[in-house]
C-alpha cells in the first residue's frame, strides 16, 4: 500500500510539472489546429498543446499499468 501511494504521488507531481512546463512553452505558439472528435471538432488549439497533452495523458495512463512478475 505504501508503494502505491508513493507511486501515485510521484506520478502526480511529475505530470503536474510537465503540464506547467507545457503551458510555459506554448505561450508564443502560433500554429493552431482543430482536434477531430467523434461527435464534433474542438476549438483551435496550438499543435504543441495537443501533442504535449497527449504525452502527459499517456504518461498518466501508463503509470497505472501493473505488471506482476511473480
Amino acid at each position: 500500500m505504501r508503494f502505491f501511494i508513493k507511486k501515485l504521488f510521484f506520478t502526480a507531481t511529475f505530470n503536474f510539472c510537465l503540464f506547467a512546463l507545457l503551458f510555459i512553452g506554448i505561450q508564443n505558439s502560433s500554429n493552431k489546429s482543430k482536434v477531430d472528435l467523434l461527435i464534433s471538432k474542438s476549438i483551435e488549439l496550438p499543435i504543441s498543446f495537443i501533442a504535449g497533452s497527449s504525452f502527459i495523458l499517456g504518461s498518466i495512463f501508463g503509470s497505472f499499468l501493473v505488471f506482476n512478475n511473480e
